[in-house]
């Protein structure tokens, strides 16, 4: 994937990411802020209600849900490890420019960019409760890694990276779930909460952040 990508804005003052060759934001462009704070931290990170957490996020792309994270680390203290899967990396000199921490934290700017600026494929405590762990891999070719407690599902849109959303991706994700683990995602097609509820998931549709999307999911393994 050619990464020409142009910086927009989006409704709620965070800016996102556009893919001219694919035609794809990395965020909604009612709020990319509202979003992520919305479809993973509220409805997964939140909602699990564990100090430990291990998390797996599909598709790092420019940081932002695991900016967030981190900061849900500091603030109520939770002690997180973060694990992220992503083939094509941002380069920083691209995220530098989102500005994320001047609009969201001001104080933490030096946490963000660790998250960008740090080595893949092995464990960085960027910060005391907050250790990441970037996979360089396809997620298509390799199997998934460790147990988690929380998953986000943000990898593009089905019909822009349909191999992303196929079964065995999430058959893969569910064997490394905990047993009530949570899954999110933003999109909320009724193919995709078929494909969970067959794979075993308890799913529901959710309302989306305010002024974006109607419907996001949020699937749960089973005790």
């Amino acid at each position: 994937m050619n990464k020409t990508v142009v910086i927009e804005p989006t409704d709620d003052g965070v800016p996102t990411l556009y893919l001219p060759e694919m035609d794809e934001h990395y965020h909604s462009t009612k709020g990319a802020l509202a979003e992520a704070r919305h479809v993973y931290i509220e409805m997964a990170l939140r909602s699990f209600g564990q100090t430990n957490i291990n998390i797996l996020e599909i598709g790092f792309g420019t940081g932002l849900n695991a900016f967030l994270s981190l900061l849900e680390s500091q603030r109520n203290h939770r002690s997180i490890n973060y694990t992220t899967v992503e083939l094509y990396p941002l380069p920083p000199e691209v995220t530098d420019k989102l500005n994320y921490p001047a609009l969201i934290a001001p104080e933490c700017g030096d946490l963000f960019a660790r998250l960008h600026h740090c080595e893949w494929n092995r464990p960085i405590a960027i910060a005391p409760q907050f250790t990441l762990h970037k996979r360089l891999v396809d997620l298509t070719q390799t199997s998934i890694e460790g147990i988690y407690d929380v998953v986000y599902f943000d990898a593009f849109a089905p019909e822009k990276q349909p191999e992303m959303w196929d079964e065995s991706i999430f058959r893969g994700i569910y064997g490394h779930l905990t047993p009530g683990g949570i899954l999110t995602t933003y999109c909320a097609k009724g193919e995709i909460r078929r494909r969970l509820q067959s794979i075993g998931f308890t799913v529901e549709r959710l309302p989306g952040p305010l002024h974006g999307k109607r419907e996001i999911l949020r699937a749960v393994k089973a005790y």
